[in-house]
């Protein structure tokens, strides 16, 4: 067998498809590395609530999860209600950030992640978003504290002229993704999946050229040129934007191909 792996998965359009299922294929494969000691974990833009489920699904049993971006990381711990707890969590102040988005996307709706996973949100989001889990607010007071994330949705822009006001917002001291809508999220500045893999791997003590990931958005394109860049692999689902494919090593299938059974299925094996 190979020397022990660190494979970490994004969950949406790498995992999961669009109605929230997991294909045979996907659970054979990461049932398949996990029983040979490989180390498979999740690495999300999802808040760890919304995660852990997804873990449990996949039984997997890893040490640690990178959830929000980066912004935390879940160590396993036996005295936690689910069995994780945060180990390292990143914050920021979004008064900055929410200001200028307010300035530059007339209509848009933000929601922040604080550092218990809560989300407070102004504005009307898509179903399932935010409203199960989190509060509504005045806009004033989704700056009252840190936060792990910002969320900003602008229906009202197309995705070219949404990602044109983003860029000349003037945005500074945060890092930000474009997701596959008008969707942006923010984190703390230099935060990101790959920001937080590193500490890790570190941890595990797992070389780079051991390190596997997989991923479709815009959030995972630190995540994968990091695996690249490292010597490791890194796999950009096959309906990712261009930007995406051009920062990973590997392109797989789409998703309703099971793309990322047919890369896990290449890995393991001397």
């Amino acid at each position: 067998m190979t020397e022990r792996l660190l494979v970490a998965l994004d969950i949406d359009g790498t995992i999961l498809d669009i109605d929230g299922e997991i294909s045979d294929a996907t659970h054979q494969q990461v049932t398949r590395l996990r029983e040979a000691g490989h180390e498979v974990m999740l690495a999300t833009g999802r808040s760890a609530r919304d995660m852990l489920p997804i873990r449990e699904r996949l039984s997997l049993t890893s040490k640690y999860l990178v959830a929000a971006n980066g912004a935390m990381v879940l160590e396993q711990d036996a005295d936690a209600p689910e069995g994780y707890s945060p180990l390292w969590v990143e914050t920021f102040d979004p008064t900055d950030a929410l200001m200028r988005m307010r300035d530059v996307l007339e209509g848009a709706r933000f929601a922040v992640e604080g550092s218990d996973g809560i989300y407070r949100f102004s504005g009307r989001f898509p179903e399932g978003s935010f409203e199960a889990q989190g509060k509504e607010v005045s806009f004033d007071e989704l700056m009252a504290e840190p936060v792990t994330r910002l969320v900003v949705i602008s229906p009202d822009q197309s995705m070219e002229e949404f990602i044109d006001r983003v860029k000349g917002s003037g945005l500074h001291s945060v890092s930000y993704s474009v997701g596959w809508s008008a969707w942006l999220d923010i984190a703390p500045n230099g935060v990101n999946k790959a920001t937080a893999l590193e500490r890790v791997r570190a941890e595990l003590g797992i070389a780079r050229e051991n390190v596997v990931v997989a991923g479709d958005g815009r959030n995972d394109i630190e995540m994968l040129s990091w695996a690249r860049d490292g010597g490791g692999r890194s796999y950009a689902m096959g309906n990712s934007p261009q930007e995406v494919i051009a920062a990973a090593s590997h392109l797989t299938l789409d998703l309703k191909h099971d793309g990322l059974a047919h890369a896990l299925a290449n890995v393991g094996y001397d």
